[in-house]
Parts: structure tokens; sequence; C-alpha cells
């Protein structure tokens, strides 16, 4: 097997993405169980307003991704309206799968932004991991930081990277993310 990327998919949504789902959404999740279940779906969830999602897979090929997404129905259906995929260089994987939760009860943070040691911040991010603070996450191009954290409060998570000391407080961004699988 060749070199297996890891990537982020944002996802944009079509302004009435809660209604145009609907139709699409017992297809949707178990397709990307199903893909889950491969090893190429790590996790994934919209934005508590339905206005993003966000998704992390594995593949081996980037075109994979494309067709990854385009072949899902919520894109076929015209509830996804575009995405822009970006692989990690540094990834720290969850310890487990966790269960679906469709009920938007799994609230967490995506946590943004540059770092200044990346080395020393992937070590920082294990140990977050370890401390039960990260669900995922890793660096793009080794410095670009994307985290997901478990507290539903983006402040909260954004204090967990900037005490560490790898990340400058105002260098961070966070938004709430529901983590459906």
């Amino acid at each position: 097997m060749g070199r297996v990327i890891v990537a982020h998919v944002a996802v944009t949504t079509a302004p009435d993405y809660l209604s145009r789902r609907e139709a699409f959404r017992q297809a949707h999740i178990e397709r990307l169980v199903a893909l889950r279940g491969l090893g190429v779906v790590i996790g994934g969830g919209p934005a508590p307003d339905g206005r993003s999602v966000d998704l992390f897979f594995r593949v081996s090929e980037p075109g994979d991704l494309a067709r990854l997404i385009e072949e899902d129905p919520y894109y076929r259906g015209g509830a996804w309206t575009g995405y822009a995929p970006r692989s990690f260089s540094q990834f720290v994987e969850p310890w487990q799968q966790p269960a679906v939760v469709l009920d938007g009860s799994r609230r967490t943070s995506i946590v943004e932004g540059p770092t200044a040691d990346p080395d020393t911040a992937q070590l920082a991010l294990v140990e977050l991991r370890g401390g039960g603070r990260l669900v995922l996450g890793g660096l793009f191009d080794g410095r670009e930081t994307l985290a997901v954290l478990r507290s539903p409060d983006p402040a909260e998570a954004l204090g967990w990277l900037a005490e560490t000391g790898f990340w400058p407080a105002g260098g961070l961004t966070g938004r709430a993310w529901l983590h459906v699988l």
C-alpha cells in the first residue's frame, strides 16, 4: 500500500441545508458509517447552525477525496454546495471510534491556528489526547493546526491549546462543532 493521506474537508452547505438534507439523511449516514467501517472516514459532523460541515478522511490518493464528497447523497442532492480539502502533514488519531450521535448532543469545538514549534506542538496534541481533551487533530504544512477538542465551549478549547505555550492565544480561532461520527 502507498502513502496514506489523512485529510480534513471543509464542506459548505446550501442556505436551506437543514431542510434539504432530510430526504438524503438516512442514505448519507449509512454511507459514512460504512466508510468508517472500512477505515476511510475518521470522523465528521456539522456546525450547530448547519452552515458548514467538517469531515476527516484517510485515503491513498488525493483524487479519492473529490469522489468521496461528490458521490455523497448530500452533495448529489444539493445540501452540500462546495468543499475544500487539506492534507495533514502530522496527525493525531482518535483512540476509538465513538458511537454515531445524530441528536446534536456531542458538542465539541474545532480550534485552528499556527504554531511556532510544530514538533513540540504535535507532542502537546498527543498529551491533550491522553488527558481526554483532544478527539483528533494535527498540523497542515507543518505550522497550521486543526484540533477537535472535547469542550462545547470554543473559548475553553482555545485556552487548552494556549495554556500549553505552543500556540499564541491571539492566533487561534475556535468554533462549535457537532461530533456526529
